[in-house]
Parts: C-alpha cells; sequence; structure tokens
C-alpha cells in the first residue's frame, strides 16, 4: 500500500510540474495497475485462509465434544460400578452377620439352619455372577468406544455423506453409502471404495476378538437383469463382493465373517423421496466384540442356584 500511495505521489508531481512525457506516464500508470492486481489477488488470498482456518476450527471443536461425550459416559459407567461394588460389599457383610446370628439360634432346628446357609450361599453366586457380568459389559463397551475412535481417525478424510460410524445395540456400524462403493444396479466394487475398505480391513485385523458382518440394503425400486434377479439378490451379492475383498485382498480371516442380504426391508428412511432412496442404498459392516464369556455368563445362575 505505501508503494502505491509513493507512485501515486510521483505521478501527482510528475502531472505538477509537467516534465513527464506521455511514454513515462503510460509506464507508471502500468505499475500502478500491476500494483492494484496483486493487491486484490492478496487481499483474496488472505480471505481463503480466514476460511480454512474457520473450518479447521469447527473441526477441532466437533471432535473436542465428541471426546467430551465419550468421557462424560466412561465417568458414568465407573460411577455405577462402584456402586455395584459397594452394594455387594454390603450383601456379602450382611450374609456374613446373618450366618454368625444363625449359629447362635437354638431356637432354629439343624435342616433350618442349613436350608438358610444354602440360600445366603446362592445368594453370595449370584452377587459373583453379578460382578462378573458388570465386569463383561464393561470390557464390551471399552471394546467399542476404541472401535469407533479407530475407526473415526482411519476414516477422517472420507466424506461424513458417504460413511457413518455408530454404536447401536451395543455394536459398531459402519454405514456406506453405495455411490462410494458401486455403480448402480451392480455388485461389482468400485476402484474408488478400495480405499475406505482398505482402511476399514486394517482397524478389523488389528483387533483379533472381533467378528464381522456386511450387510447389504437397497431401495425398494424393483431390479431385474440377466444377472440379478430382485433386490434380494443385489443386496447379497454386494455384501458378499465386499467380504470377498476384504478377505482376498485385506487378509481378513474368513472364519471372522458373515455376509447377508437385506434388500429393501430394513430402510433408514422414506423410500418416497430420491434423497431417502440413496440414503437407504448402502452397504453395513457391523462389528461385534467375540465375548464368548459374556454370553455363557447368561446361563450361569441356574447352574449356580441349583435350579431354585
Amino acid at each position: 500500500m505505501n508503494r502505491i500511495i509513493l507512485l501515486s505521489t510521483i505521478v501527482c508531481s510528475v502531472f505538477l510540474t509537467s516534465c513527464v512525457s506521455k511514454k513515462e506516464y503510460l509506464a507508471l500508470q502500468g505499475n500502478y495497475d500491476d500494483l492494484q492486481s496483486q493487491l486484490s489477488s492478496s487481499q483474496q488470498d488472505l480471505a481463503e485462509c480466514n476460511a480454512n482456518v474457520a473450518g479447521l476450527q469447527q473441526q477441532i471443536a466437533s471432535r473436542d465434544g465428541t471426546i467430551q461425550q465419550k468421557n462424560s459416559e466412561i465417568d458414568a459407567l465407573n460411577n455405577k460400578n462402584e456402586l455395584l461394588e459397594r452394594e455387594l460389599e454390603f450383601q456379602k457383610q450382611n450374609n456374613t452377620n446373618l450366618l454368625s446370628r444363625m449359629e447362635e439360634l437354638s431356637i432354629l432346628s439343624k435342616q433350618e439352619a442349613e436350608n438358610v446357609r444354602e440360600t445366603l450361599q446362592s445368594l453370595n453366586k449370584q452377587n459373583e455372577y453379578i460382578r462378573d457380568l458388570n465386569k463383561s459389559i464393561q470390557q464390551k463397551d471399552s471394546i467399542n468406544l476404541a472401535l469407533v475412535m479407530n475407526l473415526k481417525r482411519s476414516l477422517d478424510n472420507i466424506n461424513d455423506e458417504d460413511i457413518q460410524i455408530e454404536v447401536k445395540k451395543g455394536v459398531v456400524y459402519v454405514s456406506i453409502s453405495d455411490k462410494l462403493l458401486f455403480r448402480s444396479g451392480s455388485a461389482e466394487v468400485s476402484q474408488s471404495a478400495l480405499n475406505v475398505l482398505s482402511k476399514v480391513a486394517r482397524v478389523i485385523n488389528d483387533h483379533s476378538d472381533i467378528e464381522v458382518m456386511v450387510e447389504g440394503h437397497t431401495d425398494n425400486v424393483p431390479i431385474k437383469t440377466n444377472c440379478l434377479e430382485d433386490n434380494w439378490d443385489l443386496s447379497v451379492k454386494r455384501a458378499t463382493s465386499i467380504v470377498r475383498l476384504l478377505q482376498w485382498r485385506y487378509n481378513v480371516d474368513p472364519a471372522r465373517m458373515v455376509a447377508a442380504g437385506r434388500s429393501e426391508f430394513l430402510p433408514k428412511t422414506t423410500n418416497e423421496t430420491q434423497a431417502g432412496r440413496s440414503e437407504n442404498r448402502r452397504t453395513e459392516i457391523i462389528i461385534v466384540p467375540q465375548l464368548d464369556q459374556f454370553f455363557s455368563l447368561l446361563n450361569a445362575p441356574e447352574a449356580n442356584t441349583g435350579g431354585n
């Protein structure tokens, strides 16, 4: 800007003294125009930089909010666990006191005292079951949280409209729009999908204690071609295409995977609009922790209580 003011001063001085030729005047005018153009370009670059900074600040704020939410959930689980631990200790102490008192009460028959003792022992076993079950639930929640954070970190550069990661019904869902994976009406995986699938496969391979179900979903527009019978056929073939790719290209253990098709019968939203149909055309990769110990605990009460 100082150069422009200086140049303007020189031009004015030249006019006042009437000592500058037309050629020199045109040269000065050209320099002035160049400086004006450079100033405009610099101002535009500055505006773009400010816009980029605002976008990055918004992304950082969004991530901070997600982390704060997960920390709150973890704190709530820890508080709940502490309450359960205190309750268990209280029950144990009560049971011990009751046993001591029962031994002192001569009015009870030996058989009655034995029945009470067995009942209290059964309660102790149930308390141990509750503690083990709570630990398994915490383990599952911790695994799901780690999976979500790893997946979001790996897929950070993917358009949010094309891929969504969330926890539903105790498992992690990775929902990928079909426009990112397949051509319309086709079960052949596109080259543009390989970047996404390679990152998902890396997370799966890094966690040996999870299983994977790949579900294909369509909209309600009927389809029938030489290769496809209907939407059931399309949804299943798309799921098997993804499973084969994860196995053959990215070495995911096939014993850990299931391929399934849902056709049009589990939509996320209405099929009455083009936007809704586009959202319903998707492939979901469902990641489930292998918690055999957790599920075996569900049958524990019968064995521990002796059928009482």
